[in-house]
């Protein structure tokens, strides 16, 4: 839902990794921001409008993104979406990052604008492993921000390193970076940033997207 410059950006980033879309807006010349070559649904309307959602294809729909100018017409949409339709994959662009955080706590994945890329909405919706956020002069030392499973969430993040072998940097909580101190844990929506080697970089992604060994 949105079509301005990142919501035209993400639509065509994730037709191009072979994904159907459909995108909303209430503004019919907002779709001139779509490149020529768009093959998804341009659907003219109000994103949080059900008859609007159903034109767009939301009971098949495996995520959506409200990245509309309107922190309320963006988080009711999500909220719509997930609740009435059942979509677990949701991400809201909201400007205010206090009511992010409130956002946040509801279960909704939201992105402010100071941290605002199409890139990290596409990381919330699909899940990718692992992202290169830097890497030392040689290559062989990364920071990578992880996805993992649900089971680690409530571990130690001491547990972690013992498990990956890799070094926990620091974590994101509500849009805020956090330095972890001892005996912190994993919360849930937390996202892990670890230092790691490039060539182990496969197994700790093993690792991190299973259940934990011992969990059920």
């Amino acid at each position: 839902m949105g079509c301005g410059r990142v919501g035209a950006t993400l639509a065509q980033s994730l037709e191009g990794r072979g994904h159907s879309v459909a995108v909303i807006d209430q503004n019919a010349d907002a779709f001139r921001r779509l490149e020529a070559g768009f093959t998804g649904k341009r659907v003219t309307g109000l994103g949080f409008d059900r008859g609007t959602l159903v034109q767009a294809g939301v009971e098949d729909a495996y995520a959506f993104a409200a990245v509309s100018d309107g922190d309320n017409s963006n988080i009711l949409a999500a909220r719509v979406v997930r609740e009435t339709y059942g979509v677990t994959n949701v991400v809201a662009r909201i400007y205010d990052p206090h009511r992010a955080e409130i956002y946040q706590r509801l279960g909704i994945p939201t992105v402010a604008t100071v941290r605002w890329t199409s890139d990290q909405v596409l990381r919330r919706m699909l899940p990718m492993g692992a992202t290169d956020e830097y890497r030392d002069a040689s290559g062989q030392i990364l920071m990578a921000q992880m996805d993992v499973h649900p089971g680690w969430v409530g571990r130690a993040l001491s547990d972690i390193e013992r498990a990956t072998g890799a070094r926990v940097a620091y974590l994101t909580r509500y849009g805020d970076g956090v330095l972890p101190g001892p005996g912190a844990v994993l919360q849930e929506n937390d996202l892990l940033h670890v230092l790691v080697t490039a060539a182990d970089l496969p197994r700790v992604e093993r690792v991190l997207t299973h259940l934990p060994t011992g969990v059920e």
